[in-house]
């Protein structure tokens, strides 16, 4: 077959976007969220290990606007990631392929995983 003959692979344009897809590409996104966010927690921890100095300048730095946005993004991915992972496994045991249940377990994902993010939140700085 010639170079200019062969068939091109369909892009992300050619599709019609959908709940699945999106969910798809978020579950991947979060994953490396998560990545990032155990350096955070990693540097945390070893700044607990160093001592109080260093440990109050984290500790700061994590209690600011531009920490408390990072520590949200990461509680986020967790739970999306965790609840997106069941999503996973249940079709991994064969059930949810219908359409229907697709869809509305993709979106039984982001509303849990909105509400447990926000829950969490409450909870955290309700008892500070």
């Amino acid at each position: 077959m010639a170079a200019g003959n062969r068939p091109l692979s369909p892009h992300l344009q050619v599709y019609r976007w959908q709940i699945t897809m999106a969910l798809s590409i978020l579950h991947r996104i979060t994953g490396v969220g998560l990545a990032l966010g155990l350096l955070l927690l990693t540097w945390w921890l070893a700044a607990a290990a160093s001592g109080p100095e260093y440990f109050n300048t984290v500790h700061a730095i994590m209690g600011s606007e531009i920490g408390r946005v990072l520590l949200f993004g990461f509680t986020v991915s967790l739970y999306f990631h965790l609840f997106n992972g069941i999503r996973h496994l249940i079709w991994d045991a064969g059930y949810g392929f219908e359409l229907d249940v697709m869809r509305k377990s993709g979106w039984l994902v982001l509303v849990i995983s909105v509400v447990m993010t926000l829950l969490t939140f409450l909870v955290g700085y309700g008892s500070a």
